[in-house]
């Protein structure tokens, strides 16, 4: 039997996602450097591949995936909110506008030197909100341990009347990428 692959993410909506497709795998949260510049596409790359690099020096010659997801607005990137007047300072970045979310996903299929990372990335249109609103939702708690301060799966989802590309990426996982990069490891899921 051949063992279940790593999903180097404590995310719970990866771990959803995965399970929705269902794919086998075991958890390790890769505990790395996620400060990086540069251009969204290339910085969720480098820090999808940092997690899996690291899982990879814990569990060597396992089949590790492991993935990372920001928010780009207004020509700032965001991650994930410190506290409740952050999470606010976002989603009126995001308020009535345009933004993007790009997602890194990399694939070593448990041989040192082989990497296989590539990016996606989702246009997503978010309702104009009051303040009231914002604060409303900041109050929920939704916002917090979430690139952009939402989550397009949960309450969030009411003040996004369209995206264009992966719905999956906008949650922090695109499939089609993991299917695809699995693919080129060896590893089919169907």
């Amino acid at each position: 039997m051949v063992a279940p692959l790593i999903l180097a993410s404590a995310s719970p909506r990866r771990h959803e996602l995965l399970r929705q497709i269902g794919l086998d795998f075991e958890v390790y949260a890769a505990d790395v450097d996620e400060h990086a510049a540069g251009a969204p596409a290339q910085v969720v790359c480098l820090l999808a591949e940092r997690k899996a690099k690291a899982a990879l020096a814990r569990y060597p010659g396992r089949v590790i995936l492991a993935a990372d997801t920001l928010v780009y607005a207004q020509g700032q990137t965001l991650g994930k909110p410190k506290d409740a007047e952050d999470a606010m300072r976002m989603l009126r970045l995001l308020q009535g506008g345009w933004h993007e979310v790009y997602s890194g996903v990399c694939v070593i299929p448990g041989k040192e030197g082989q990497t296989h990372c590539r990016s996606d990335r989702t246009r997503v249109l978010f309702s104009p909100l009051t303040d009231q609103e914002m604060r409303a939702y900041v109050d929920s708690g939704e916002p917090f341990g979430k690139a952009g301060a939402y989550a397009v799966q949960g309450l969030a989802g009411q003040f996004v009347p369209r995206l264009e590309g992966s719905s999956s990426n906008v949650i922090g996982l695109p499939l089609h990428l993991v299917r695809e990069l699995l693919a080129v490891s060896g590893v089919q899921l169907l």
